[in-house]
C-alpha cells in the first residue's frame, strides 16, 4: 500500500485573527471574541496577545476581564468566519484529493496522490499556507505526517504560522517521548485515568498489551494501543451534504461601474448553473455577495417558491445589487451562490467537492 501523505491545517487564533484582519485597530492588542466582560458568557476565541495573560477559550469572560482588564471584547461574527472558512477550503481543494473538515478552522487533507511539487507533502503544505495568507490575509499552521493522528499533533508543535513534519522514520520515537495529555483523543479525564495506571508518556502506553487496555478503556483501547506505536489507519473522508454552490471573483482593480459588475455576475452565474446542471441540482434561493474596497461586505438573497432558473436569476441579480452601495462605493469582490436545493443525494455530496474546485 502506498504510504499516505496527510496534512492537518489549523488556523491560528481563527476568530480573533479575522477580527484583527478586519479591524486594524485591534492588531497587536489582547482581543477576546465572545461575551461582554460583565456577562455570563464565555471566551469563544482570543488573540495570542490575550493568551499571554492566561486567557483561553471556554473561560468565563468575567475571569478573562480580571486577568486582562485592558483587553478588547467583541461579539462573535459567524458570517465573517464562515466566509473566511469557505475561502480556506477552496485552497485545500486545489491540492487535496480528500478534505475532511473538523471545524471552520481546521481540516485533514490527503495529498498522497497530489502531483504538484513532485508530490512532496512539505512543499504542498508550504504552498497551502502561502495561498491561505494571500487569499484571506490569515495565517495557518500545518502538520505533515503519514497518518491523521501524527499530522494533528504536528500542526500544534510550532504555532503560530508553523510547519512541522513527522516522517515515518520519526513517528514511533516521537510518540514514545510525547506526554500522554498531548495525545489527540486523550482528554483530561482519560489522561487522569491513564496517569493513575502509571501511563505518563507514549513509551509507558506502549508497554501495555491490548487485552490489558480493554478493561480500562473499552472500545477505545485499540485506538490507544495503535497510536502508542505511531499507527493510525483512519482515512481522510470528505463526503458531506452540500447545501449551496457558489463562485466568487476578486478584481485586480476596484470597480465602481454597475454595468461592469453585472457583467461579472452574469459570468459567475453561468459557471454556477453549469455546476448545478452537472450534478442535477436545483435551488430556490440565490445570494449575491459584494465586498467593498474597504473590505466591508454585504449579502443580498432572494428565495422563490419554485426552482430558480438561470434566466430568472439574471433578472433578479440587478434588483439585489441595487440594494447595495455598488455604484457608490468601489467594489473589490463579488460572489454568486445558489442554495435551497430541491434534492440532496449523491449529486449533492459530489457537488460539495466540486465547489472547492471552483465550479
Amino acid at each position: 500500500m502506498k504510504q499516505r501523505k496527510i496534512i492537518h491545517v489549523d488556523m491560528d487564533a481563527f476568530f480573533a485573527s479575522v477580527e484583527q484582519r478586519d479591524n486594524p485597530e485591534y492588531r497587536g492588542k489582547p482581543l477576546i471574541v465572545g461575551g461582554k466582560p460583565n456577562s455570563r458568557g464565555v471566551v469563544a476565541a482570543c488573540s495570542y496577545e490575550a493568551r499571554k495573560f492566561g486567557i483561553h477559550s471556554a473561560m468565563p469572560c468575567s475571569q478573562a476581564y480580571r486577568l486582562c482588564p485592558q483587553a478588547i471584547f467583541v461579539p462573535v461574527r459567524f458570517e465573517a468566519y464562515r466566509e473566511a472558512s469557505a475561502k480556506i477550503r477552496e485552497v485545500f481543494w486545489r491540492y487535496a484529493a480528500q478534505v475532511e473538515p473538523l471545524s471552520l478552522d481546521e481540516a485533514y487533507l490527503d495529498v498522497s496522490y497530489t502531483a504538484a511539487f513532485d508530490g512532496i507533502a512539505t512543499k504542498i503544505a508550504q504552498a497551502i499556507k502561502a495561498e491561505i495568507k494571500q487569499d484571506t490575509g490569515l495565517t495557518a499552521s500545518a502538520g505533515v505526517s503519514y497518518n491523521k493522528f501524527l499530522a494533528k499533533i504536528a500542526s500544534d508543535m510550532d504555532k503560530p504560522d508553523g510547519l512541522y513534519v513527522i516522517t515515518p522514520k520519526q513517528g514511533a520515537a516521537f510518540v514514545q517521548a510525547l506526554a500522554i495529555e498531548k495525545f489527540y483523543g486523550v482528554g483530561p479525564a482519560t489522561a487522569k485515568k491513564m496517569k493513575a495506571l502509571g501511563i505518563h508518556t507514549g513509551a509507558d502506553l506502549k508497554t501495555w498489551v491490548l487485552d490489558d487496555l480493554k478493561p480500562h478503556f473499552g472500545k477505545s483501547a485499540a485506538y490507544y494501543y495503535n497510536i502508542a506505536r505511531g499507527v493510525d489507519e483512519r482515512a481522510v473522508k470528505s463526503f458531506r451534504e452540500c447545501k449551496s454552490l457558489g463562485k466568487e471573483t476578486t478584481f485586480a482593480q476596484d470597480i465602481k461601474d454597475v454595468d461592469v459588475l453585472l457583467g461579472h455576475f452574469k459570468a459567475l452565474a453561468a459557471l454556477v448553473f453549469q455546476g448545478l446542471n452537472k450534478h442535477k441540482l436545483q435551488g430556490k434561493t440565490i445570494t449575491i455577495k459584494v465586498k467593498y474596497a474597504d473590505f466591508k461586505q454585504v449579502t443580498r438573497s432572494k428565495t422563490e417558491p419554485n426552482i430558480i432558473s438561470q434566466t430568472q436569476a439574471l433578472t433578479l441579480i440587478p434588483k439585489l445589487l441595487a440594494n447595495t452601495q455598488a455604484g457608490i462605493k468601489p467594489v473589490r469582490l463579488v460572489g454568486f451562490t445558489v442554495s435551497g436545493f430541491n434534492q440532496q443525494g449523491e449529486g449533492a455530496k459530489q457537488a460539495d467537492v466540486q465547489l472547492g474546485l471552483g465550479v
